[in-house]
């Protein structure tokens, strides 16, 4: 028999989308405890990867050769949703880097969040690189670039130094060979990679099982990397986002990507999961990230109960009217 896990989002009596759940879970000896689905086909780690792509610029010193905040230097791993508090501390960051925002290669845009774009928009004010959701990782890449000697122009390209060493530390995590690593290119313009859906799980292993990274700069850059977006997890995303919300908790590192990719590892448990909604939505990420916990026993209850809160199950519409509700249930066939 196969199990597969699916996500049903019924409206009244029918269900109106379904969505078919890849993911792996692997323990501290990189075995599969459990999976879903097909996890050896390439999967793009999209802005899964912002945590990895960040490394250089914590392994060149950029958060004490500019002297930034906790909550500047996790911008570099963060898919900001355009708040006033992320627009505050996107500028202070450019600010001390000393980089001209059109310096970045991220395209000319409005917040995610709705508030702070319609905000913008009554102002009449323009869209601006700073404020497109990639722009701290973008400000962190020209920051690498900038104290490696590189040349600054150029960072996104594929061939550039900065980029070369994204690829290398990708590949020395995930355990992948070349030939299984597909590039891409990706929304904000930088290349991104393709792996199996193990191998995803098997890179976010290693911010929970350290002992597996043999390079001692580069377990002090992955430390770094995770204490930051634990200690500024509103800045990873924003208030009642899941990835802001996991981060709450000390013991998990997490970061999403887009079309439905979601990594997640528990530092104490020393598991790594990643995940794949098949369909592409990020709207079922909490009840299936939820589902996985309990699937797990996971020991911190209170993140539990707080994500069914963040993200309850019932749907409304706008006027607050019951709707419909999600399922996540595991068919076999």
């Amino acid at each position: 028999m196969i199990s597969r896990l699916v996500v049903e989002e019924r409206r009244s009596s029918i269900v109106e989308n379904y969505h078919p759940i890849n993911y792996v879970i692997l323990n501290k000896q990189k075995e599969i405890k459990y999976s879903s689905g097909d996890i050896e086909s390439p999967v793009y780690f999209r802005s899964a990867a912002k945590p990895l792509q960040a490394i250089p610029a914590f392994l060149a010193g950029a958060p004490k050769a500019y002297h930034l905040t906790e909550n500047e230097a996790a911008l570099f791993c963060a898919s900001h949703r355009g708040e006033n508090i992320h627009q505050k501390q996107l500028r202070r960051l450019i600010g001390k880097l000393k980089i001209s925002e059109e310096r970045l290669v991220c395209n000319h845009s409005y917040p995610l969040n709705t508030k702070p774009k319609e905000e913008l928009i009554w102002r009449r004010e323009k869209k601006r690189r700073l404020l497109h959701n990639c722009s701290g990782k973008h400000a962190g890449m020209i920051a690498a670039s900038r104290l490696n000697g590189w040349d600054e122009n150029g960072y996104e390209k594929e061939n550039h130094p900065l980029q070369k060493q994204i690829h290398h530390i990708i590949k020395e995590l995930s355990e992948c060979r070349d030939g299984d690593m597909i590039v891409g290119l990706d929304g904000c313009g930088v290349p991104t990679l393709a792996i199996p859906l193990y191998n995803l799980a098997l890179t976010y292993l290693k911010f929970v099982c350290l002992e597996y990274v043999s390079d001692p700069l580069l377990k002090g850059g992955i430390e770094e990397v995770g204490r930051v977006m634990n200690q500024a997890p509103e800045m990873i995303a924003s208030n009642k986002f899941i990835c802001t919300e996991l981060l709450r908790d000390s013991n998990i590192i997490a970061k999403g990507g887009a079309e439905g990719v979601y990594t997640f590892a528990l530092r104490k448990e020393k598991v790594s999961i990643a995940l794949k909604v098949t369909s592409g939505s990020e709207v079922v990420w909490p009840i299936v990230i939820t589902h996985i916990l309990e699937k797990l026993s996971y020991s911190n209850v209170d993140t539990i109960t707080r994500l069914k809160e963040t993200f309850p199950a019932i749907r409304f519409n706008d006027a607050g009217a019951k709707t419909g509700y999600l399922t996540v249930r595991e068919e076999v066939y």
